[in-house]
């Protein structure tokens, strides 16, 4: 998971670097050629403005108005032709432009994302597998093993040996000793039985001899 974060942080670095700065430079682009649509408008409006007044200076007929009037026709017609083609220029340019940057522009946004899922398909599938390598029967006993360790049994053993109170302990000794003691009258009782009955069988021999 870690590299998995670490992956999509660099991919939203690389898209901040190669889209969504570009993208956003189109903002100061478009004003610019919003500026450009202003001056051939201006133009336009000139000139149509000049063929009015020149309009009714013919409507006049003052030879020396008439003539200004239409050098300012032809001013402001040529003005506003070549702002028309200026404009018509631009937008062109502007357009092939901006196709060609967002042909590029998506074409690294995919790329980055390919990057971004391949990288995170890799790392899910190693862990995937790493995952279904798992032996469940052995983390079972190491888990066994770690809540009782081998030694487990004779440290318990110690510990009850030293829990026993000072009676306890006494009792115990007195069984043993008593036991032992049990143990050797009956080896002595059975010893004499054995001693008497040599003496009867060998009194028996006598009185046969006799």
């Amino acid at each position: 998971m870690v590299e998995v974060l670490k992956n999509n942080e660099q991919k939203v670095e690389r898209l901040e670097a190669k889209v969504v700065e570009p993208l956003k430079a189109y903002g100061t682009i478009v004003k610019m050629k919003r500026d450009d649509l202003k001056a051939t408008l201006t133009a336009r409006n000139r000139e149509a403005k000049q063929l009015t007044q020149l309009e009714r200076t013919r409507q006049r007929n003052p030879s020396d108005r008439h003539v200004i009037a239409e050098t300012e026709l032809q001013r402001a017609t040529m003005d506003a032709a070549r702002t028309t083609r200026h404009l018509e220029e631009t937008i062109d340019s502007f357009e092939k432009q901006k196709i060609k940057d967002i042909k590029t522009i998506f074409s690294e946004f995919i790329t980055i994302e390919m990057l971004f899922h391949g990288k995170a398909l890799e790392v899910y599938t190693a862990a995937y597998q790493n995952i279904q390598k798992i032996d469940e029967e052995e983390d079972l006993e190491v888990f066994r093993n770690s809540l009782y360790p081998p030694d487990y049994s004779s440290r318990l053993d110690i510990v009850r040996a030293n829990s026993k109170s000072p009676l306890q302990r006494s009792l115990s000794a007195k069984c043993v000793s008593g036991t032992g003691q049990v143990s050797t009258c009956r080896l002595r009782k059975d010893q004499q039985i054995e001693d008497d009955d040599e003496e009867d069988e060998d009194l028996d021999v006598t009185e046969e001899e006799n």
